[in-house]
């Protein structure tokens, strides 16, 4: 009660003075000075007796009445008029409850019965600065787990759903519903999902404050990591839905940034035919601030489509028909006749076109999808941009590799326009890893299925009939497709003020002017095909073709999703839909195992415009996810990374290199030592000389990636180690003191002769570094190159650097280079480094020379080694040797010294001190 004893009421006239209040306190007990001061008018004295609650239950904790009092006595208090008393008083509440917790005997259900009350109360104060104090006092006491579970669903939980009525007050509300979110993680999956789920679905659509759906929208992850897929799928993803196409920029940046939490709460399948969609309508945002956060997000996003099986070694079952595919994935049969946007003639068709096509056959493919998969009702763009050509390609290539003519995808189908046969996409040219991750289905006919799912979407024809066929330049596609292409650019005219905005119209009209191909270019692209097919040697034309029918979803598909989300369109997203790439540099990025627009916008992200357009620090964000991606993708896929990689690594950002640079051995090891040698050893190189803030980098996990590569192209990196002593600001020590650390890392890398040509220099160097914390840990390389040298077969590179050290260090015409032998030695008989004999005769005579040293500093530190270390050794303590005779003769001498340290030191006993502590004090003491 010191608090409560300094407290000054208004005094009478006649008052002695403050003295005789402090004695009429003493004689209080502690509630009655509990209820003095409660009762005082003045504001700053009941508000200390709230801060002294916790010091009075300590006093009286012994009585139970008593502690049920002071609980009585909180009640009364928490019904102050002044905020600062009761936002006071919610301060002590966490404490109290731990005292309550511990002390539970004496007060049972304390916490239960008196403070949980208040503090469910104050979360509807009138008092901003209350509400606060008491959301982070509930926050405190779920994560000390000091509300019990019922009483979070009897009494915690319904008054939160009742704060979030809309009838509620706008702040308490926005304020509740972040309290709801914060406290799911705590409280678990069941209650989350039957008291706080519903109600967040609800609030997530409110109308009236876009602040509500803001804060739904920034914990939309967290919710979604308790709740669980099965609940994420049905009931949650709809919301995120409406939330990503939510009129408020705000709220759909909020989306962006937590959409890989809500990713990695969804399958596979949702994850590729919905969200990869969704979230290529949040990088092509109107708003830059959007774009921004989604950009920033796209490779954590892309970081969940990794599987164990394919971001490692690829196992292959040869066992298995290139026909069979993932379970889940019936939907991509439709896609087997789809056109590929590869094949498109540049000055015909832009990248736009193929893509806006594409996404429209996405849209049947996803409904399918999205029913099989929760039966979800979610918008899906039609102009979005999919993973139809990777997906084609592999089924191509597996097809060819098994040598079934039979199935429909053993042919290529040209796409609206095609002539130039140098935009053709060969299916050899494909690595095909589509069978080597995917769970197989058994195998089935295809036709049969087709005609099963589609009725007469799909038909079988044969070779001579795929003439008569309606192929992808059949009129209705065209009308579709045109009529999609004019709603893409009416959308898109509010919005012609933004760069990027004008840049998709400019394409989506030459689209438009695109799709109206007359009949000589479609005569002309059967042409193309039959050349191909003979250039190819296949016998037989595609099996599968679209039926007129199929063109007439894909117009309401895009009329639906025109409204739903109005101020944007997303089927050319800024730079084109294929991330500003010609069909020659897509070719070689192609791969199965994200979404292709992902990819396409991931490498998009170090095109100079990205800078100005998206977020000056974009190429950073795309260096920091970089490894994450190339483990999503795998070894085998590193070719659509390795130019990217390369551009990142001579940005002129330095930040961009260092980002580089320090992960660069975490890619090393994901990528295996023939890519390492090839594509990350130059840049290796390179960083070397770079600036000290990216050499820090590669300095910090030297020997993580040294260890990665070939002994041969190991040794190479001997000659440029001594580079490293060499820094642009000489005060930069701590860079001295990472490349002594790894130094000696990298000890067990070379052979001993390499160890004493080249790393034994710059041990040495560092030993005699003028900052006392690079000195301690060069001690520590020494001693252990000390070790690796004795031990190797011959001898003679360890006594050659004993020798060394005696004749730099030990007899140095300077103190502070004595004085470092003697820690060398402290060093190597603390970690055994030598045979206690072999340290007899190499180095101690040396060392007890220096008992007649004529600095007092190093004499305390031969006294400390001598008594607290070597002392200490079975060595001398169990033989009785003429060296055991000429250490205690040096020790007696130390003891007899004109210098009182020395004397100390020498004479206690080893375990009165700690020889590290003191060993550190005296090197601290000569910086």
């Amino acid at each position: 009660m010191a608090d409560l004893s300094l407290l000054q009421e208004d005094l009478p006239e006649d008052a002695d003075g403050p003295l005789d209040l402090v004695s009429q306190d003493e004689m209080l007990t502690p509630l009655g000075r509990l209820d003095k001061y409660a009762a005082s008018e003045n504001a700053f004295n009941r508000q200390m007796v709230a801060r002294s609650l916790l010091d009075t239950l300590r006093e009286v904790c012994d009585d139970e009445g008593d502690c049920v009092a002071v609980l009585e006595r909180i009640g009364r208090l928490a019904d102050d008029s002044e905020p600062t008393v009761r936002a006071e008083l919610m301060e002590q509440v966490p404490h109290i409850a731990l005292f309550c917790q511990e002390n539970r005997p004496s007060i049972p259900y304390a916490f239960s019965k008196y403070l949980l009350p208040i503090v469910v109360r104050y979360l509807a104060d009138q008092n901003n600065q209350v509400r606060k104090t008491s959301q982070a006092a509930l926050l405190a006491l779920l994560e000390q787990e000091l509300i019990e579970r019922l009483d979070v669903e009897t009494k915690v939980c319904p008054v939160l759903v009742e704060l979030t009525a809309p009838d509620s007050n706008d702040d308490v509300r926005t304020e509740a519903v972040a309290i709801m979110c914060k406290m799911a993680p705590m409280v678990g999956k069941d209650i989350t999902e039957r008291l706080v789920l519903p109600r967040f679905c609800e609030m997530c659509c409110d109308c009236r404050m876009f602040h509500v759906r803001k804060v739904c929208a920034a914990n939309f992850g967290d919710i979604c990591s308790v709740v669980g897929q099965q609940a994420t799928e049905e009931m949650l993803l709809p919301r995120f839905f409406q939330l990503c196409a939510d009129n408020v920029w705000g709220v759909r940046k909020a989306c962006a940034e937590c959409f890989m939490a809500v990713s990695c709460a969804t399958c596979q399948e949702i994850r590729r035919t919905k969200l990869s969609a969704l979230f290529i309508n949040l990088i092509s945002d109107p708003s830059r601030w959007v774009r921004q956060a989604a950009f920033q997000s796209l490779g954590p996003f892309i970081s969940t489509f990794a599987n164990p099986s394919s971001s490692g070694q690829c196992f292959k079952d040869e066992g298995k028909s290139s026909e069979e595919s993932s379970a889940g994935d019936r939907s991509r049969i439709k896609d087997f006749g789809a056109v590929e946007e590869e094949q498109v003639r540049p000055e015909d068709a832009p990248a736009d076109f193929s893509a806006s096509l594409e996404s429209a056959l996405e849209d049947c493919a996803a409904e399918t999808a999205g029913n099989s998969a929760g039966d979800i009702s979610v918008p899906e763009d039609s102009s979005s941009l999919c993973t139809l050509s990777s997906e084609s390609h592999q089924e191509a290539a597996s097809d060819e590799n098994d040598k079934k003519p039979a199935n429909c995808t053993t042919a290529f189908r040209p796409e609206v326009g095609t002539s130039s046969p140098d935009s053709t996409l060969l299916d050899q040219d494909l690595f095909n890893s589509f069978h080597f991750w995917r769970t197989p289905l058994p195998e089935i006919d295809l036709d049969r299925e087709l005609q099963q799912d589609f009725g007469e979407t799909l038909s079988p024809e044969k070779a001579g009939d795929a003439p008569d066929v309606p192929g992808p330049g059949s009129p209705n596609i065209t009308m579709a497709t045109r009529k999609e292409l004019e709603e893409m650019i009416e959308n898109l005219e509010p919005h012609i003020d933004d760069p990027d905005v004008k840049a998709q119209v400019e394409v989506l009209s030459a689209a438009l002017r695109a799709s109206s191909l007359d009949a000589h270019e479609e005569a002309s692209s059967g042409e193309h095909r039959s050349e191909l097919q003979d250039d190819l040697g296949v016998n037989e034309l595609p099996d599968c073709s679209l039926e007129q029918d199929a063109s007439m979803p894909l117009i309401s598909a895009a009329e639906e999703n025109a409204d739903a989300t109005p101020h944007y369109v997303h089927g050319g997203a800024d730079m084109t839909a294929s991330g500003g790439f010609s069909p020659e540099e897509r070719r070689s990025k192609v791969q199965d195992v994200v979404p292709q627009a992902l990819l396409d916008q991931y490498l998009s992200m170090t095109d100079p415009s990205r800078a100005q357009t998206v977020d000056t620090e974009i190429a950073k964000h795309c260096a920091y996810s970089l490894p994450g991606v190339a483990l999503t993708l795998g070894r085998q896929n590193w070719h659509c990374l390795r130019e990217t990689y390369e551009t990142l690594a001579s940005d002129m950002q330095w930040k961009v290199r260092r980002t580089l640079a320090f992960s660069i051995h975490e890619l090393a090891v994901i990528l295996g030592d023939q890519l390492t040698a090839a594509d990350l050893v130059p840049i290796f190189n390179g960083f070397l000389k770079d600036l000290d803030e990216v050499r820090i980098g590669v300095l910090k996990h030297l020997h993580d990636f040294l260890k990665l590569l070939h002994i041969d192209k190991r040794r190479e990196y001997l000659y440029q180690l001594q580079e490293f002593l060499v820094t642009d600001n000489s005060r930069n020590w701590r860079f001295r003191a990472e490349l002594a650390e790894q130094l000696i890392l990298l000890l067990e890398l070379y052979s001993p002769r390499d160890v004493y040509d080249y790393l034994r220099p710059i041990a040495l160097n560092l030993c005699a570094d003028k900052v006392s914390s690079v000195r301690w840990i060069s001690y520590k390389l020494v001693s252990e190159m000390v070790k690796k040298l004795h031990t190797a077969t011959p001898p003679t590179f360890g006594v050659d650097l004993i020798n060394e050290l005696v004749e730099n260090f030990g007899r140095c015409p300077r103190w502070s280079g004595r004085q470092a032998f003697v820690f060398v030695c402290q060093t190597v008989i603390e970690d055994d480094c030598l045979p206690m004999d072999q340290f007899a005769v190499h180095l101690m005579p040396h060392l007890l020379t220096l008992a007649n040293d004529r600095v007092p500093n190093v004499r305390v530190l031969l006294a400390k080694t001598l008594r607290q270390t070597l002392l200490e050794k079975e060595y001398f303590l169990a033989s009785a040797s003429c060296h055991q005779e000429a250490v205690e003769q040096t020790i007696m001498a130390l003891q007899m010294d004109r210098d009182s340290d020395v004397k100390y030191f020498a004479s206690i006993h080893p375990s009165s001190t700690k020889v590290s502590e003191d060993a550190m004090s005296t090197a601290s003491s000569t910086y």
